[in-house]
């Protein structure tokens, strides 16, 4: 399934998130679950979600126009928000992330049983940190750090760095803009970053010209689209 299909099934998702929040959820404001607490979960319309360290949290974290912060060592079930950023910190345990006008930032050594996804909002993720699922976006950028992603990792505008050793055991995967996506200010082409001791154990697949830079360390099961492996830069060093 193409990025835009799932963007449009998010976006249906997201519906039914509002509709769906319970008459006892926050509505103005800000919800938090303090250090070491155990909570059912936590929702919110117009206010931030706030997840206190080494704290259990056994249900969904939502909001609609707010942010969802994760404390350190804390577990927690899926976390969706429609305005606003995701932010994990180091050795927490999630599953989904979900967003669609946000940031999500996953500190070191973060756990996460499921995707990552955006629509409008860069993603990064730290050393030590894991994926079990893919990861994706349609615009903002995408970096990788000494981490790995089990699945696919998506964009269709952006650049995506892949650094420090990091692994992509799935596809790497550039989409062409269509539709809303395709105008003149998603003109400029993404530059794509294979650092050294990275892998990208699937292919790396392009609908769109990119500038595509790959470590002579780094390792790639190929170059497929509309370049191929021969158009890539190889450099040596830590960056092109």
């Amino acid at each position: 399934m193409s990025l835009f299909l799932k963007k449009n099934a998010f976006l249906a998702g997201v519906t039914a998130l509002i509709l769906a929040v319970p008459a006892y959820a926050s509505v103005n404001k800000s919800v938090k679950i303090a250090d070491g607490a155990t909570s059912t979960g936590a929702s919110s319309v117009n206010g931030s979600v706030t997840v206190g360290d080494n704290a259990t949290v056994t249900g969904d974290l939502s909001t609609v126009n707010g942010s969802i912060r994760i404390g350190e060592s804390a577990s927690v079930e899926a976390a969706t928000t429609v305005n606003g950023g995701l932010r994990v910190s180091k050795n927490a345990k999630t599953e989904d992330l979900e967003t669609v006008n946000g940031t999500i930032k996953i500190a070191d050594n973060v756990e996460v049983d499921g995707e990552v996804s955006a629509v409008n909002g860069t993603i990064s993720l730290r050393e030590g940190s894991s994926v079990s699922s893919s990861l994706s976006n349609v615009n903002g950028d995408i970096t990788l750090t000494g981490s790995t992603v089990a699945k696919n990792v998506e964009t269709v505008n952006g650049d995506v760095s892949v650094l420090n050793g990091a692994v992509v055991r799935g596809d790497l995967r550039i989409e062409k803009p269509h539709g809303w996506n395709n105008s003149s200010r998603n003109s400029k082409d993404p530059t794509i970053t294979i650092g050294p001791g990275s892998r990208v154990e699937g292919v790396i697949y392009l609908e769109r010209k990119v500038k595509l830079y790959i470590s002579d360390t780094a390792e790639v099961g190929g170059v497929e689209g509309v370049m191929s492996m021969d158009d890539a830069i190889r450099f040596s060093g830590n960056r092109p």
